[in-house]
C-alpha cells in the first residue's frame, strides 16, 4: 500500500461528530452552573431566615403560638410560617419554621421549647 495523503471524508465526519458531542456536553454544563448557584443561594438565604425566626420564637415568652418576625427587604419574595405543636401536657412545644420563596417550600427547621 502506498502512503495516504490527507484524510478521508468518513474520518473527517467522525472527528466533527466527536467535536460536536464534546461541545454540546460543555455547553450543557455551562447552562447548568447558574441554576445550581441560584438554588444554593436560595437555600442558604432560607436557612439564615429559618434560624433567625427560630431564635426569635425561642426568645419570646412561652405561648400557644408565635408570630413570625418581618422578613428584611433584601429577602424579597421569602415568607416564614411558624407552627407550634404542644407536647407533654403543654410543657414542651415542637416549633417548626418553614421558609417559602414565591410560595414554594425551601427549608424547614424544627426545634423544641419548654415551659420553665
Amino acid at each position: 500500500m502506498g502512503s495516504e495523503k490527507g484524510s478521508s471524508l468518513i474520518e473527517t465526519l467522525v472527528a466533527l461528530a466527536l467535536l460536536g458531542l464534546i461541545a454540546a456536553t460543555f455547553l450543557g454544563a455551562l447552562s447548568t452552573a447558574p441554576k445550581a448557584r441560584f438554588i444554593a443561594d436560595e437555600q442558604a438565604s432560607a436557612r439564615i431566615l429559618a434560624e433567625s425566626q427560630m431564635e426569635n420564637a425561642k426568645q419570646q415568652d412561652y405561648s400557644l403560638s408565635y408570630a413570625a418576625t418581618p422578613i428584611p427587604d433584601e429577602y424579597a419574595g421569602y415568607s416564614a410560617v411558624l407552627d407550634v405543636d404542644p407536647m407533654r401536657n403543654g410543657n414542651i412545644q415542637r416549633i417548626t419554621v418553614t421558609i417559602k420563596h414565591h410560595d414554594r417550600d425551601i427549608t424547614t427547621l424544627e426545634s423544641y421549647k419548654t415551659n420553665r
